[in-house]
């Protein structure tokens, strides 16, 4: 059984008076005043399954609350559960009633429901409550783009190789313990494997790197031939129980998904190693684990891998809107498509603007310039004049001073929310990730506001 809301707290469970104490009070107080959210919530958690039977696992507002202190502490799900158990200000604040404590599991299956569609109503909501309490308009707004990254290891040929070979050769032994065993024949060769990655990785010659990457393929190759033929049998399978079944028909369409990913690596070692090609980065294999990433280069700084992310910040320091790209594309190219989502969201188009300089072009400033945009700032002029961005030098100035401050929001997104890297699996895992620290950090910020009011 899954409910929205739980019952009212008692009396008898209240808030400490501490600092973080008073923040979580006044995050609960926002949250209460956005309870359309909870039915989204609640269809996250029934996933298409009945509400009126089973266990009473959390609630939607209990789901919620807790992803939202996980964010809020950057907490993991085992420092989480403890803390439920522990702190009278969590439990309070997560509203657990008195017997209640959840388990890490039972967390990361519930937190891990809520979909990027109701995080990204959730901002929404938050929005509409700071335009209603006028603490945000939207009229004032700086504009800049980060690269986060997912969570993989610095990948090179070799290391696409092994990681290859390693993981297809563990599942087809998996498939070969179910009972009867599956009729696919294959020769576990991660041992010469990992030692031909650990020559190419200490070689100090070219022709004992080229050498031993030559092995390292032809073994590759060899284990692509043992998948091709344990994937139909897999597929086929039909064990004792239903669940060897399950189990092998996953096997192979893992084993489907990785033969096509370790086929490509294979391609791109074969050009880059043997026949000294430049591989473009669109075509470039840089994960078996988070395929969907991208490699992020800007400017002279370090090569990332990951997804470039744009942020609109507002007066407020409030996070406004939130674009997580695809590929690597340049800052001057989502502009237009930044007001555009903007005007979108609140009706209109800001009436001042300050952008990095990467976003500066004549093209975007005629855009805004003619969308009724009064002042349109880049703090690197690049061959634009200062009077035709802004009124006059004064504005400019201090337009691309105030632009300066969306670098500390993505700091504090990054330092404190721990937006430096996404620890969630997946492409859709990576925009679930982005949007919940979104969330967490404007009720954070709404709530410092309004206990500053007084």
């Amino acid at each position: 059984m899954r409910r929205k809301i739980n019952r009212q707290m008692s009396i008898f469970e209240l808030m400490h008076t501490s600092a973080i104490a008073k923040e979580l009070r006044c995050i609960s107080q926002i949250l209460d005043h956005t309870p359309d959210i909870l039915d989204a919530v609640h269809r996250d958690l029934l996933q298409g399954r009945r509400e009126d039977t089973g266990r009473c696992g959390l609630t939607a507002d209990q789901v919620l609350r807790c992803a939202v202190l996980k964010q809020y502490r950057e907490l993991t799900y085992e420092e989480l559960a403890f803390y439920l158990e522990d702190s009278v200000a969590f439990r309070s604040f997560a509203r657990l009633e008195m017997g209640v404590y959840p388990r890490k599991s039972i967390l990361q299956d519930s937190i891990k429901s809520l979909t990027e569609s109701t995080w990204e109503a959730l901002h929404h909501l938050i929005l509409d409550y700071a335009a209603g309490t006028k603490i945000e308009t939207g009229k004032k707004v700086r504009i800049d783009s980060t690269a986060i990254e997912t969570n993989i290891h610095q990948p090179t040929d070799s290391s696409l190789l092994w990681d290859g070979i390693r993981i297809m050769t563990r599942w087809m032994v998996e498939g070969h313990q179910l009972r009867p065993r599956p009729d696919y024949p294959f020769s576990d060769h991660r041992r010469v494997a990992k030692k031909r990655a650990l020559t190419i990785l200490n070689a100090r010659k070219q022709e004992t790197r080229v050498a031993a990457y030559r092995d390292l393929v032809e073994v590759a190759r060899k284990v692509c031939g043992y998948a091709r033929e344990a994937i139909p049998v897999l597929g086929a399978y039909q064990g004792d129980s239903f669940q060897d079944g399950c189990t092998a028909h996953l096997l192979a369409q893992k084993l489907e998904r990785a033969l096509r990913i370790l086929e490509k690596v294979i391609d791109q070692t074969e050009r880059r190693v043997f026949r000294d090609e430049k591989v473009p980065a669109s075509e470039k294999i840089i994960s078996f684990f988070e395929s969907h990433s991208d490699i992020i280069v800007k400017s002279r700084r370090e090569t990332e891998y990951g997804h470039k992310v744009f942020f609109t910040g507002g007066a407020s320091n409030l996070i406004l809107d939130c674009v997580i790209a695809r590929g690597n594309p340049a800052d001057s190219e989502q502009y237009i498509d930044l007001l555009e989502r903007h005007q979108q969201r609140f009706g209109t188009m800001p009436r001042q603007i300050s952008a990095d300089g990467g976003f500066a072009s004549k093209d975007n400033l005629s855009f805004a310039k003619e969308h009724l945009v009064k002042d349109a700032v880049f703090s690197k002029r690049r061959g634009l004049g200062v009077l035709d961005m802004a009124k006059s030098h004064w504005v400019y100035k201090r337009l691309k001073h105030f632009r300066a401050g969306i670098e500390a929001n993505i700091s504090a997104l990054k330092r404190r929310f721990g937006l430096t890297r996404c620890t969630w699996s997946g492409w859709r895992g990576f925009r679930r990730y982005v949007w919940s620290n979104v969330v967490s950090y404007n009720l954070l910020v709404l709530a410092r506001i309004e206990l500053a009011k007084g």
